[in-house]
This record gives C-alpha cells, structure tokens and sequence, in this order.
C-alpha cells in the first residue's frame, strides 16, 4: 500500500508532545456550527442547572446544610473506600463499615430534616441538565469511525482459532466451520503442549497466505497483527476472546463473532495505528503499576477479584512493585505514579471510573492514563475527572518507562509480561490494514466530559449553519 493509498490522519494528529487530553483545540471562532437541537439542549441544560439551585436557595441555610451533609457523605464514602483498598490491618473492615453507614446516615438525615422532596427534585433537575448537556455535546461531536477503502476479497485467507478463547465460542458459533466454508485456511490451537503461534502465521506468510486473521484474545490478536504488518497484508478480527476491546473498537459485533467471517466474502479495508513496546506490538494497552503487578500474580486467572484485593493494599500505598519514572516525548515526566495506561490511540476519557472507547484508531497518538493518588484526599479528588491532582490524561508519540529494577511487571493486552527497563513505548502510524466487514455495528462511543465553554457557546449561539439544516447531526453517526 503506496502512501498515497493510506487513509488521511484522524483528529487529533495536531496535538504538541506531552498535550493534556482534552485541551481546547481551537479558539472559539473555529467551533463547529451550532445546530438548533444543540442549541435547544444546551438552553435546557443552563435552565434545569438554574432551577435546581433556586430550589435550593428559596429553602434558605436549612436547604444548604443538608446539600452540605449530603456532599460530606459523599467524601467520607469514597475516602471509607480509599482505606478499605489501601490497608489490609483491622482499619480495611472499619472503613468498609463507614462505607457503608455513611450514605445510611445522609439518607436518615435527610428523612428527619424534612427535606428529602426538594433533595429529589433538585436531583432530579440536576440529572436532567447532564443529560441535555451531554446530549448537546454529543451532537457537537464529529462522527465515529475512519476511511474504508474498497479491496477485492482474498484468495488464500488463513486463519489461526483458539477453541479455549472466550469460553469455547469457536466451537459454540462453529467459526472454524464457517470460515473453511468461505475458502479460508483454519489452524487450531488446541495442542498438545504450547504452540508457537508467531511460527505458524509467518509458515502461512512464506505459503503464500493474502490474509491474516485470529479468533482468539487481543494478545494473540496483537502478535499476528504484527506479522501481518510486517508483510503488507490485511488482518482479519474474529470477536472470540472474552473481551475483545479491539474488535469493538473496530465496530464490530461482539455478540456474534461469526459475523466477522463476512469480512471474507463482502469487506472493506480500514488503516489503523499499532503500538509497539520494547519490539512488541501492542492494539490495545499496555499498564504499568497496580494492574500489571496484579495480573503478574498466578492467583489472578482463577480469583481475579480475590486477588485484586488481596494485592491492592501494598501497591496503592507503595509497599509493593518498584518506583517508576515516566518520560512523554521527553518533556513531561511524572515521577512514582501507582498505575500507568499507555493505549493505542487515545480513549474517550469520560471521568476516573470511565475509560470510554477509542473511536478512531488512526490518530497517530499513544493515549497516556496516570494514576498518582497516595492518599485519601487525592483519592476524593479523583471525582473531579481530568482537573483532580492524583489523575493525569495525555497524548504522546513515545513514552519511556524507567525504574530502579531491572525487569518490571507489564499488562499488555491483558497478558503479564516481565520487560527489562527502561521499557520504551512508540506508535506506528497507519502500519496494519484491518479488513471489516461492510455492515457492521459500529464503534459505541463513551459520554463525552461537560465542557462549560463549548455549552455555553452552543446555548448562546444564534447562528444557523450553512444550508440552514441539522443533517450533519441527523446522519448514521454510529454511536
């Protein structure tokens, strides 16, 4: 594929090194135009927002202190749930206690003040302004999804299946039947012993294989994906792993991994990005810190919450796994974060609790996730998203990883690995070509964080859009 063949950039490509996420791009004047359903949801927004404080002030101090209680109980809960995950002595189960008493308490308080109908109508008309506001920024969004291009279909597809992955759907939705029933070449994994899967895509390669695919997890996915961009020849994603973060951010239908095969017969061709860490390839994240180092242990396949919280307590309070040092691009460093994601792409970073989706794959970007927080206070802050202290969101086209140990505990694509340090992250732009199938679900798409300014442009906007209508808005945006 010629470089004047390959798909334009996506958004975002403009990015300096070590951007925060999420930063205004363009001045206000280049906002795209605003349509009359974002202006009305917008207005909506402001006027619930406006509503649910009124309630508030007409009920005087005693209205306000219980909304104070409220926001108390709140703080003190997360912070419980901070000591709960940080300590394993005796004060883990008294901050589950208080976890759990504190909403109680709120709750009882409101009940005895009188105040719970103007606690729920202001909630209620708060939610109703995030849900107009939200809906007002998704319509401000531009749509989900990156170039096709037409390619004729392939003559010797091979396919590699892991009858094990995803809890046996090979066999469940009889892939390896469909796909020989399409021409292609199938190879099981099924043993005996380990086999080299490495090995057997690049036998198919020097066999004269036109196509890669894989129904199997995003490990197995990411080696083959390698092979396959090494070589210049389309890839192929069967959604038959347990996850399948990948395929959905490629659009696909993971309910029904069979429906991937139809790439074979009737697909278009999509250019996405690779990363590589330390000369592996990468199509999802790679994670440093508290995930990596519980993966890392052998209990984590059999008991994976048990194991989570029986390690946690060391790693967040730095008692377990080594000290690590990140350098973005060379420029920003943050020293001794507790967890590190490093993603193919950046994800749709809604809040601490939502790592959203990636809904292009071709930005050129590694997405950075650093998580510092050392103590109760930061672990409250962390509600404030992308402005808390112990929470950092970036973009980057390489990342270097450095610590005292020689070999530390990596999460690539789920799978624990022990790398020597200093690990190195970087991006590949454009490197594999992905054949999809024509229809197909499309990429769901994370709510996107509140941007006052941008809201408050579209609510005070009176301009109509050139040609006058909300087509833009209106077409099959794949959300």
């Amino acid at each position: 594929m010629t470089d004047s063949e390959k798909p334009g950039r996506g958004p975002g490509t403009g990015r300096g090194p070590g951007r925060p996420l999420g930063a205004a791009e363009t001045p206000e004047k280049q906002w795209p135009p605003v349509t009359a359903s974002q202006r009305r949801l917008a207005r909506l927004a402001f006027v619930a927002a406006l509503g649910a404080a009124a309630i508030l002030v007409s009920g005087g101090r005693s209205s306000l202190l219980v909304l104070i209680v409220g926001v108390l109980g709140l703080v003190v809960t997360v912070a419980a749930l901070w000591g709960f995950l940080s300590n394993r002595s005796p004060l883990r189960w008294i901050c589950a206690g208080v976890a759990v008493a504190a909403p109680i308490t709120v709750i009882v308080c409101y009940i005895a003040r009188g105040h719970v109908w103007d606690i729920v109508l202001t909630l209620l008309l708060a939610a109703l302004a995030v849900a107009a506001a939200r809906a007002a920024l998704i319509l401000a969004r531009p749509p989900a999804g990156m170039p096709e291009r037409e390619t004729p279909p392939p003559i010797r597809p091979f396919l590699i299946m892991n009858p094990r992955s995803g809890g046996g759907k090979v066999a469940r939705f009889a892939l390896d039947d469909k796909a020989t029933a399409r021409g292609a070449e199938v190879a099981l994994l099924d043993g005996p012993g380990q086999i080299d899967v490495a090995a057997l895509a690049r036998k198919a390669v020097a066999d004269g294989a036109d196509l890669l695919g894989v129904a199997g997890g995003d490990g197995t996915q990411a080696l083959v994906a390698g092979i396959a961009a090494e070589n210049d020849l389309p890839f192929l994603v069967v959604s038959a792993g347990t996850r399948n973060h990948f395929a959905m951010d490629l659009g696909l239908d993971r309910e029904r991994p069979d429906a991937g095969l139809d790439a074979l017969n009737d697909g278009v061709e999509v250019c996405v990005d690779l990363g590589l860490i330390g000369g592996r390839t990468f199509v999802n994240t790679a994670s440093f810190g508290a995930y990596a180092d519980v993966v890392q242990s052998p209990a984590y396949r059999d008991d994976k919450r048990g194991t989570m919280l029986e390690l946690l307590p060391e790693t967040l309070s730095g008692r377990r796994g080594p000290h690590l040092v990140v350098r973005i691009d060379g420029e920003v460093v943050i020293e001794g974060p507790k967890a590190l994601l490093v993603s193919n792409n950046p994800y749709e970073f809604g809040g601490p609790t939502e790592l959203g989706r990636r809904a292009r794959l071709d930005s050129g970007l590694l997405g950075v996730i650093a998580i510092t927080v050392g103590n109760a206070e930061q672990a409250v802050e962390l509600l404030r998203g992308r402005r808390g202290r112990g929470l950092r969101t970036l973009v980057a086209h390489e990342v270097l990883v450095e610590s005292h140990a020689t070999r530390i505990p990596v999460g690539i694509d789920g799978e624990a690995v022990l790398m020597p340090t200093p690990v190195r992250l970087t991006i590949r732009p454009l490197a594999l070509r992905v054949r999809v199938p024509r229809e197909r679900p499309g990429v769901p798409r994370s709510k996107p964080p509140i941007d006052l300014a941008l809201l408050r442009h579209q609510a005070l906007n009176t301009t109509r859009p050139a040609g006058g209508g909300t087509s833009s808005t209106r077409r099959g945006q794949r959300e």
